[in-house]
This record gives C-alpha cells, structure tokens and sequence, in this order.
C-alpha cells in the first residue's frame, strides 16, 4: 500500500541517488556551512532516515510512543563521529537509510500515520522535507549558489 508521501520521498531519494552518484570523493571531502563535510552531511541524512526506519518498526510493533528529540543535541554529538567516517561509505550508507525509511514509510498504515500525526514524537514521514533541504546546502558547496 502507498503511503500518502511515497511521490515525494521517492522523487527526493531519486533526486539524491542521482546527484551523490555523480559526487567525487573530492567533493565529498569538501566544508559545508554546518562544520563538516558532504560526506558527514549525507551521513548526517543517513542516521535521520534511521531514526525514521527504527521509529516505525517500533510503532508498528507496539504503538506510537513518545520519542522526544533534542536534534540540536544530537547533531551537535554526531558531529565527530560522522567526520570519522570515510565519505564513500556516509554516501553509502544515505543512499540504503533513504531506500530503508521510504520502505518503512510506504507500508505504514493510515490509522499509525494518524496516530504519528496526532502523538507529540517528532516524526517527519514526509522525507523530502529534510532531504531536498540538504540537497540544496551540497549543490550550493559542490556546484555553486543557484537562483531558484
């Protein structure tokens, strides 16, 4: 069953695949605005389509529960360790944590999404939100600003 926002984080993830795929480790290595790389900014996407996929396996077994986030907190503790990591593998592993978090996604019911909905956990189903936000900050690093 397709979920309301399969389109759009399968034309995100699609967008994505295309343009990491096209990345030299050169420009993977490069300094984005947030203290790290390209490769730790995709790794960084990595671990919150985990979240996501580890979130909804949860909630699908035992129902929503609270899931506070403190994301500044836990960027902010990644940072380090995602700078660690050698940047073909962060862009490996984003490319497997989005394709893992759209499966999640796709097979959630609408009762658990409205329950999601209705719950005080941060949960964005909608993934493209955070990827194309993301997209947008690497084409800026890689290729330059664009006018759109």
């Amino acid at each position: 069953m397709a979920s309301p926002f399969t389109p759009e984080n399968a034309a995100s993830r699609a967008r994505l695949e295309a343009f990491i795929g096209g990345l030299t480790d050169e420009e993977l290595r490069r300094a984005t605005p947030y203290g790290g790389t390209v490769a730790g900014l995709l790794a960084h996407l990595a671990f919150w389509e985990r979240r996501v996929t580890v979130l909804l396996r949860r909630w699908k077994a035992g129902g929503v529960d609270d899931a506070p986030t403190d994301a500044n907190m836990i960027n902010d503790a990644l940072l380090p360790i995602l700078a660690a990591l050698e940047p073909r593998a962060a862009a490996d592993l984003c490319l497997r944590a989005m394709a893992e978090a759209d499966a999640e996604v796709e097979t959630t019911t609408p009762e658990l999404v409205a329950a999601i909905e209705a719950s005080a956990a941060f949960m964005r189903l909608n993934r493209s939100l955070h990827r194309l936000g993301h997209l947008k900050d690497i084409e800026g690093v890689v290729r330059g600003p664009r006018a759109d």
